[in-house]
């Protein structure tokens, strides 16, 4: 099993950033892919940037640019830093994560692929 807690969201004006924190504890498997997603009212979940075990990583195009993922090994650690926020990145953002065994192409934006989920961190960009 897989805990994962988000931390950092909160409010900013467009043009502005935040960097989320994700602290992932319990069984940490060798190979997965992990990757934020986000939410907004009456919207489906949508996946904006996955990275793999080895680094690799997938943005959305709507981040592109914009946001970068990366995590520390060491400290079992997810970070999604967002720059240049605007009010469409309104949203809760979640953290997630394979049980084991990285995902590819198209099926990483499938939340139904990821096995672990964080509780979220809401953001806000006012215009």
């Amino acid at each position: 099993q897989v805990q994962l807690v988000e931390s950092g969201g909160g409010s900013v004006q467009a043009g502005g950033a935040l960097r989320l924190s994700c602290a992932a504890s319990g069984h940490i498997y060798s190979t997965y892919s992990m990757a934020w997603f986000r939410q907004s009212p009456g919207k489906d979940r949508e996946g904006v940037a996955v990275i793999d075990y080895d680094g690799a990583t997938s943005y959305a195009d709507s981040v592109q640019g914009r946001y970068t993922i990366s995590q520390d090994n060491a400290k079992n650690i997810l970070r999604l830093q967002m720059n240049n926020l605007k009010p469409e990145d309104t949203a809760a953002y979640y953290c997630a994560a394979t049980r084991g065994g990285r995902l590819y192409g198209g099926s990483r934006w499938i939340s139904s692929n990821y096995n672990y989920w964080g509780q979220g961190t809401q953001v806000t960009v006012s215009s």
